[in-house]
């Protein structure tokens, strides 16, 4: 099933989404780099990680839920989907309440907002495992007819043709 928000031949959702994981996952090593070395500026990067990583994480998710509603009902794509969905605002809440509890002294964080942030990451790897899943085995997301050889995306051709000079370095 090909995305339906797209750019540049393709999904939107599959881009944006390394933004906001790899911002949330390095303000938890910043966060955990704080509480090996006490380091409050270290507390002050998770901090502003966090926040960039919520807008992106808000970005990320429209075209996620327009593709979302592209899967047809009653597959078991469109349940995992929800599930993938549902925990990613999950994610986000949690980073969320994280963040504001500590908008007073972001260099001095209390153990909750350490747990929220944990508790975030820990079920970020789970909704990342159900996007896997949605693509690699149910292939949302991907082109029909996609192959090893198929044509570069730019060049309009259909992923089922074979690309010319197939099997060239």
């Amino acid at each position: 099933m090909e995305s339906k928000a797209r750019i540049f031949g393709h999904g939107m959702h599959p881009i944006l989404i390394v933004f906001p994981l790899g911002l949330l996952a390095t303000a938890v090593v910043f966060d955990l780099i704080y509480l090996i070395w006490g380091n409050p500026q270290m507390a002050v990067v998770a901090y502003w990680m966090m926040a960039a990583g919520l807008v992106g994480g808000l970005v990320a998710a429209l075209p996620g839920w327009v593709d979302w509603f592209a899967i047809p009902q009653g597959t078991r794509a469109k349940s995992v989907g929800l599930l993938h969905g549902a925990g990613n605002v999950v994610v986000l809440l949690l980073f969320a309440a994280s963040w504001y509890l500590r908008r007073d002294a972001p260099e001095r964080p209390e153990l909750i907002e350490h747990v929220l942030s944990f508790a975030g990451a820990g079920l970020a790897m789970l909704t990342g495992w159900l996007g896997g899943e949605l693509v690699e085995r149910l292939g949302v997301s991907v082109h029909p007819g996609a192959h090893l050889d198929a044509p570069n995306s730019l060049s309009g051709r259909p992923a089922s043709e074979k690309a010319s000079g197939a099997g060239r370095a």
